[in-house]
């Protein structure tokens, strides 16, 4: 059986604001009227009309989040529904910000007529002197992430109810914006009570007393600056930069010419990471999100793709292959039929054609032997890959008997390829071990080198055995 509801909005402000058709209803009805909330001018004023109502405050006594509060105040409509004609009355008009009349339209066998009530956004764009059309958001402070606001826009924040939620929303905003931005607490928008209070972001819950009928105002970020941290920030200059007035350099540069800064600022990255140093993390991080973003402003300089395609792929291929996270009804599935699926168009000749044959030598190793271990092309056990090892040593002495430039060559690349492999069955990386290695030599002879300066010892003209002696001194002061 269908049930009927009629929702009646109240208006942003005083009873005069209500319309005279609405008042009627609400005089003459025989239909029980149930308020949301009976903390609203027009609900007060109602009453010492002498229209009976009751109002759902009690439900927000308990110690329960909103979306639950709300959840509840409809369960008890729905209830009251069954055993009578009731009348919902909201404040504002039923369509804004009211997410009880959200989840009444939700519901399948409920029918909600909506009647009435002035949007208080027309007073706020009033009060504040503002015009939405120069872009305008609107947000529930009660439930809205970081991510969704848009500073270069006119942001309203509803329902600031209390405290809690004012000092929830200024940790938010100082994410972004300094302490002292100016921002404006307006209250009871549309009563004879409006009040307009300009503070820096920082006092929001400190020095104004919040209420349900306070919303705040942030006005659009002028200074650029105060946005360089956000991605549109990063994307627009690099935009102008290969723009009809942007940097010479970076307008004439190609997918080809770019190549070996994206490998030179991975190697600074790596670098920067050994050596534990944040900023410089943070620094190598964003010269790799500069490739990055290059690359994709020259594919969309083509017509080709864009950053939003690079996303995308990203997102999708993160998502797909990780179906325990994101999937509802997930099968197991290995992380390399995962990757099968992805490239189900793209056949390919060899089982190695999946390995990126252009980068460290190392690397390269060891991926071509981790990629036919799959296949059980692979050592049973390390013991038989030291045993391999010395068998290309013995090649490689047997080659410099021979004194054969390009047989020594090969068996010394047999050798390194061999100890790649063992590097894997230990689960090391031989590429980033390398240089560890590379970066401890450089940090003993850099002591060997200030330690002979102390001494008057010239390393030109010193003797190996004196150097060896030097080495293994700054060796044991490790």
């Amino acid at each position: 059986m269908t049930k009927e509801i009629e929702v009646i909005g109240l208006g942003a402000g005083d009873i005069e604001q209500l319309p005279l058709g609405v008042y009627r209803k609400l005089l003459a009805t025989d239909k029980q009227i149930y308020a949301r909330t009976a903390n609203h001018p027009v609900v007060q004023s109602l009453i010492n009309e002498g229209i009976s109502l009751q109002s759902f405050d009690y439900v927000y006594q308990d110690e329960i989040s909103f979306a639950v509060l709300y959840e509840n105040i409809v369960k008890e409509l729905l209830e009251k529904m069954t055993s009578e004609d009731i009348i919902y009355v909201v404040p504002g008009h039923p369509m804004l910000a009211e997410k009880t009349v959200q989840l009444l339209l939700e519901i399948k066998d409920v029918t909600v007529t909506i009647n009435g009530g002035q949007s208080y956004l027309d007073d706020m764009f009033t009060a504040l002197q503002i015009d939405p059309i120069d872009g305008f958001q609107f947000l529930d402070a009660t439930s809205f992430s970081r991510e969704d606001i848009n500073y270069r826009q006119h942001v309203i924040f509803c329902q600031v109810y209390d405290s809690l939620i004012a000092a929830d929303l200024k940790i938010t905003l100082l994410e972004d914006l300094p302490h002292n931005y100016e921002i404006t607490v307006v209250e009871a928008v549309g009563t004879a009570s409006e009040q307009l209070i300009n503070i820096p972001l920082e006092d929001l819950d400190r020095t104004v007393a919040v209420s349900n009928l306070t919303s705040v105002y942030i006005p659009p970020v002028q200074d650029k600056q105060l946005l360089y941290h956000q991605f549109v920030a990063l994307r627009d200059v690099i935009r102008e930069l290969r723009g009809p007035d942007g940097c010479p350099w970076d307008k004439q540069q190609t997918h080809e010419s770019l190549r070996k800064y994206a490998i030179e600022e991975v190697y600074e990255l790596i670098d920067a990471i050994d050596r534990k140093d944040d900023d410089a993390i943070i620094e190598e991080l964003g010269d790799v999100l500069l490739q990055v973003m290059l690359h994709s402003q020259i594919g969309e300089d083509n017509g080709y793709f864009s950053i939003d395609d690079v996303i995308r792929s990203i997102v999708t291929k993160m998502i797909h292959r990780h179906p325990h996270v994101f999937a509802e009804d997930s099968k197991h599935k290995s992380w390399d039929d995962l990757k099968k699926e992805e490239r189900n168009d793209k056949k390919r000749e060899s089982l190695l054609d999946s390995v990126v044959i252009h980068g460290p030598a190392l690397h390269v190793a060891e991926q071509l032997q981790h990629t036919v271990a799959k296949v059980r092309f692979d050592w049973d056990n390390v013991l038989d890959v030291w045993d391999k090892l010395q068998e290309e040593f013995d090649e490689f002495y047997d080659a410099v008997e021979q004194n054969s430039t390009d047989k020594i060559e090969e068996e010394f690349g047999d050798i390194l390829f061999v100890l790649a492999n063992i590097a894997r069955f230990y689960h090391m990386n031989p590429e980033l071990i390398l240089r560890k290695a590379n970066m401890k030599f450089k940090r003993r002879f850099n002591a060997l080198e200030r330690l002979a300066k102390e001494r008057g010892i010239i390393l030109e003209k010193t003797k190996l055995k004196k150097l060896n002696k030097l080495w293994n001194e700054v060796k044991q002061k490790e």
